[in-house]
Parts: C-alpha cells; sequence; structure tokens
C-alpha cells in the first residue's frame, strides 16, 4: 500500500467515524472466507456497516479527529481488526451475540465499542451492549409512562358513570 492509498483509506476511515457516532472494533482472525462474508451480509441486512483496516491507519483517523476523545480505544487496536458502524448503539452487539451462537464460535470477538461518547472495552462488555436501548425503545417506554396515568383515570370515569347508571336503573324500577 503506497502512501496515496494509505491517505486515501484514512480519509475514507475519517468519514466513516464522523459520520457515525456508534461503532464497535472487533477481531474476527479465526473466521473463515465464509463466515466473514455471511457476517457482512448479516450486517448489511441490519444496517451495519462493516470495514476491515489496518489498525495503524485506524489510529491516525482517530488521532486526526480528536485524539483525546478516543484515547481510550487505542488499546483495543491490535491483531485482526473490523470495524463495524451503525445508528444504533446495540445492533452489532446484537449481530456479534447471534452469530456466535449460530456458528458456535467466540468470534467475531468484541474489541472495544464507542458508543455516543462513551468506551467500552473488552468482549465482557457484550452483554452490556446488548442491553442498550435505543431512542425509539426510550421513547416508547416515556409513552407508555406517560398515557398510562392518563388510561387509569379514563377506565375509572368510565367504571364511575357505568356504575352510576345501575342504581339509577335500580332505583327507577
Amino acid at each position: 500500500m503506497n502512501t496515496a492509498q494509505k491517505s486515501e483509506a484514512i480519509e475514507l476511515l475519517k468519514e466513516k467515524f464522523s459520520q457515525y457516532s456508534n461503532f464497535y472494533i472487533t477481531n474476527t482472525e479465526s473466521l473463515s472466507v465464509a463466515q466473514v462474508s455471511k457476517l457482512r451480509r448479516v450486517c448489511f441486512e441490519k444496517n451495519v456497516e462493516m470495514k476491515v483496516a489496518k489498525n495503524t491507519l485506524i489510529k491516525k483517523a482517530l488521532q486526526s479527529l480528536n485524539d483525546e476523545k478516543y484515547a481510550g480505544i487505542y488499546e483495543a487496536l491490535h491483531g485482526v481488526t473490523a470495524l463495524m458502524f451503525s445508528d444504533s448503539p446495540k445492533e452489532p452487539a446484537v449481530i456479534i451475540s447471534s452469530f456466535r451462537s449460530e456458528e458456535k464460535k467466540e468470534k467475531p470477538e468484541l474489541k472495544a465499542a464507542f458508543i455516543g461518547e462513551d468506551i467500552f472495552l473488552g468482549d465482557a462488555q457484550l452483554a452490556t451492549l446488548k442491553a442498550i436501548k435505543t431512542k425509539n425503545e426510550l421513547i416508547g417506554e416515556v409513552i407508555t409512562l406517560l398515557s398510562s396515568p392518563a388510561s387509569r383515570v379514563m377506565s375509572a370515569l368510565l367504571n364511575h358513570a357505568e356504575s352510576k347508571g345501575e342504581t339509577e336503573t335500580a332505583t327507577a324500577e
């Protein structure tokens, strides 16, 4: 890879890091070509972009964007690295977990994840990342919480009106 190609790769990575506020750094070292292709297909179906890049190029791209912001991630840049970019903070974690279950493998291994402004290091964080609620899930919960008291009031008013109607009918007889 010549200098121009490296610069082009760094610019492409910078663009992806700027475009997405969530990305995962994984190790896909022991996966076969067929398994990596299957993983890429699943990622594509779930709107997750998967890119394989050299660790030095990833580090240079991150350093040129904001060295301090990404400093905790640099220690995860070793071995074979595949990046997963997503608008959803948890979709890559779900993909990794389900892929492992289907393939009965321990790869892809999570090296690190950058979610919003938070850094998660190590494969042990996968369960935590799967449990993150998406923006739409949180909005749904808030709507449910807000509508619950109103529906209880409406239900109580309807029950009161029905019982009052029964009382008036019994009195008229």
